[in-house]
């Protein structure tokens, strides 16, 4: 694999972002290339739903389909295998999605979708299309003001047409390349998540077990606590604090009356703190925040929200000095003297990881919310107050190193996605020359 340019003579290709391409290359307009499929599902001949989700073509089954949904699917497309099929909608509110992908098999795909079929070569003309793609091209057409193309407005994009052998060996390069990207950044991901599970272990073990590994242990009593040291108490949550009091949302910004408010969306849930990011302001008058600002060192839980997968009541720590009250789906948790708010941070963590919260929500119109009373009627263990630092002081130190390693990887991952595009952008670009001869 050698640069085009050492091998053979280049061109101008009159494409800003392309550059220059080989010389026995040629440059045409889209449609030349690639022609519309239009072929309604007529008498509902297909139902072999796909969606395009994540830059691949999926299978949806259409009797278990959420949301809004089509009254008759005749009015779909259907496509085959090969076909390449691009989401050219709602073009300026988002800007990240990928937006094509070539099918696997036959199916139906919405008409809102422009689908075509490649002359040659589906596979490079799929990494051309990603390439025009992840460069951002599809979102300059038309002077980037309309929110969604139609094959008219693709058909005269002028594309790259190498030699069809050439096309075919782009493309068996680039499934060789991408799938080893694609296995190292498998791995990468299992790895954090490995991490992200040792990490709550950790922190589950320690503020449960303590540090002493031959302290005499008992039986909490607790289904979630298991055995704790013998010289722990077992007590509520509440009996750790001082006093739960929801927050405020206010009004709008007046330039008098503004407080920074934190909400729930400040949550930095790994780190179990609050984000350090632009404040939100509302106004909320001298009156209203007595008692309601929070202090270095609260906790702060959440009280509406939640999903499935991520319920409300998680906690985290408020450990600024910034003049603050939270928001009206947060509470401020006050801590007891002699209570160590790391430590609690941290043991309010792994009672979420066991889903001891989940007993306390009620839902009401699709909205999750946690009854902080009854949350904090929960049994949790109460070790001395110089334990209590110890492990926290512990956890600081084990769960920083991880945290480490997790933004080591995550960064290793954005790179070899980056060299992924790239590699794809070269390619088909004519700017490795995977000629037999090179």
């Amino acid at each position: 694999m050698t640069p085009q340019s050492s091998t053979c003579s280049m061109k101008d290709s009159g494409i800003e972002w392309v550059g220059q391409v080989p010389s026995h290359w040629s440059v045409r307009p889209f449609y030349s290339f690639a022609a519309e499929v239009d072929h309604p599902n007529t008498g509902l001949k297909e139902r072999n739903l796909l969606s395009l989700s994540y830059g691949r073509l999926v299978r949806k089954d259409m009797d278990r389909l959420e949301g809004l949904t089509p009254a008759s699917f005749e009015g779909y497309n259907i496509i085959e295998a090969n076909d390449i099929v691009f989401r050219l909608t709602d073009l300026q509110n988002d800007k990240n999605s990928l937006r094509s992908a070539r099918s696997p098999e036959r199916g139906i795909i919405t008409s809102a979708y422009v689908t075509v079929r490649p002359a040659a070569s589906p596979r490079f003309f799929e990494y051309l299309m990603r390439a025009y793609d992840t460069t951002k091209v599809f979102y300059g057409i038309g002077g980037g003001i309309r929110q969604s193309m139609k094959f008219d407005d693709l058909k005269r994009l002028p594309v790259v047409v190498p030699p069809v052998t050439e096309m075919d060996a782009i493309a068996s390069h680039l499934d060789r390349a991408t799938a080893r990207i694609d296995a190292l950044v498998a791995k990468k991901t299992r790895f954090i998540e490995l991490l992200r599970e040792k990490r709550q272990a950790l922190i589950t073990h320690a503020v449960t077990k303590g540090l002493d590994r031959g302290a005499p242990m008992k039986d909490s009593g607790v289904e979630w606590l298991g055995v704790v040291p013998a010289h722990w108490s077992v007590f509520r949550f509440k009996q750790s604090t001082i006093s739960c009091q929801n927050g405020l949302w206010g009004t709008d910004p007046n330039g008098v009356d503004d407080i920074e408010c934190v909400r729930v969306a400040d949550f930095n849930r790994p780190a179990l703190k609050v984000n350090p990011g632009i404040p939100t302001l509302r106004a909320i008058t001298e009156k209203e925040r007595s008692g309601r600002l929070l202090k270095r060192g609260n906790l702060l839980i959440e009280k509406s929200g939640g999903g499935e997968n991520q319920p409300v009541g998680q906690v985290v720590l408020y450990d600024r000095d910034a003049s603050a009250i939270c928001s009206n789906f947060v509470a401020k948790i006050e801590l007891a003297p002699g209570m160590d708010q790391r430590f609690w941070n941290y043991q309010h963590h792994a009672a979420y990881a066991a889903r001891v919260n989940v007993k306390s929500i009620k839902q009401t119109s699709g909205i999750q919310n946690l009854d902080h009373h009854q949350y904090l009627d929960e049994l949790a263990v109460f070790p001395p107050a110089n334990e209590q630092t110890a492990i926290a002081d512990h956890l600081d130190r084990a769960t920083t190193r991880i945290d480490t390693l997790i933004s080591k990887t995550e960064r290793s991952i954005e790179l070899l996605r980056e060299h992924r595009t790239a590699l794809i952008t070269a390619a088909v670009t004519g700017k490795i020359d995977l000629r037999p001869a090179a």
